[in-house]
């Protein structure tokens, strides 16, 4: 009998060769069966860093334009093959009880949309743990289930694929912000949340001052768009505010 894929991971990547191979590194190290879940890298524009490299697991490459992330993460779910879908960027380092520690929650709830813990990766740089104690405050204290607006950061998030593709997956018109929204479309929905917080990625995306400003920016005018979109498709008003 032919083994089930539980698990389809879908990166997103664009112009990152080094990190992007880390990540595939770390992927092969999962403590998992390596029959039951499969990578999907999905090229965003430009060359493939990992061409005629040969890995001990199930990974394909897709191609498509640069679209953006959101509408990257789509393709690789359209693509996928797993039972449930689990999101990360090609600047993360899962641990390598990762999909272990999503199983396990997932299974309490198999149609929650379950978010992991972030970690950063570079402890010693001031701009790079003012990002993680932003990613930490978001994680302890805006949980999606209960304040519409609190999300699960795509670099970390698990859901069934045939939920999410039935929900439209992300925005592709959000570049930034699509997880949000996608958490605010799914709680408007009426469907469930679920955490685990011990399927942790490290955040290995180094920053200097003048990175850590032009990222934050980003952030913001990225923010500004999710509420622009939030409103247009009469989703309820985001907010971090105590229910």
């Amino acid at each position: 009998m032919a083994s089930v894929t539980e698990f389809s991971i879908v990166v997103p990547t664009h112009g990152r060769p080094a990190s992007l191979r880390r990540l595939v590194e770390s992927l092969a190290g999962l403590r998992y069966p390596r029959d039951n879940y499969e990578a999907i890298i999905v090229i965003d524009g430009g060359p493939n860093p990992l061409e005629g490299l040969d890995w001990p697991f199930r990974l394909r490459i897709l191609r498509q334009d640069n679209l953006g992330p959101a509408a990257a993460r789509n393709h690789g779910a359209r693509a996928a093959e797993g039972r449930y879908l689990v999101f990360t960027d090609d600047d993360c380092v899962p641990d390598a009880g990762w999909l272990a520690e999503f199983e396990r929650a997932i299974h309490s709830d198999p149609d929650s949309l379950c978010g992991g813990r972030t970690v950063n990766m570079y402890p010693g740089s001031l701009p790079t743990e003012a990002s993680q104690l932003l990613s930490d405050f978001l994680f302890e204290n805006c949980d999606p289930a209960v304040r519409m607006g609190g999300f699960f950061p795509s670099n970390n998030m698990s859901v069934d694929r045939l939920r999410f593709l039935e929900m439209g997956g992300f925005d592709e018109r959000l570049r930034f912000g699509e997880d949000r929204e996608m958490c605010s479309r799914w709680r408007a929905r009426g469907h469930s949340f679920g955490s685990a917080p011990l399927a942790i990625v490290r955040h290995g995306h180094l920053q200097d001052l003048p990175a850590f400003l032009r990222l934050h920016f980003r952030y913001g005018s990225g923010t500004s768009r999710f509420r622009r979109t939030v409103r247009e498709k009469g989703l309820p008003r985001p907010g971090f505010s105590s229910p």
